[in-house]
């Protein structure tokens, strides 16, 4: 349904905007499917689990919260990752890759 794909994408921006403003947000960004246009992908990244948990206590996520139901019809997967070591890949210099801290940082 069109109109419901207008508002998700409404939602996605505008969560994604007030999410980067946040303390411990590394990135936080939505994609769209190839396959299927109505599929959204969110990508985050965060320096620490504390900073993720944080997060699902603001106002911005509430809001985002309550109005899934109106936009979504499919099913929500959820995988989290905790990221060890960050290396550069064979074509980019190693000053490129973000972070070589010990601690892990939360892609979620």
């Amino acid at each position: 349904v069109p109109e419901r794909r207008k508002r998700a994408l409404q939602l996605a921006r505008e969560m994604s905007d007030a999410t980067q403003l946040e303390r411990g947000c590394i990135s936080y960004d939505f994609y769209v499917g190839l396959q299927d246009p109505n599929a959204l992908v969110l990508f985050q990244e965060w320096e620490t689990m504390e900073a993720l948990m944080r997060h699902y206590q603001t106002e911005h996520m509430k809001v985002f919260m309550d109005a899934l139901p109106e936009v979504v019809s499919g099913e929500i997967n959820t995988r989290r990752f905790a990221v060890q070591t960050m290396e550069a890949t064979a074509n980019e210099p190693e000053e490129s890759y973000v972070s070589k801290s010990e601690a892990p940082r939360i892609v979620h």
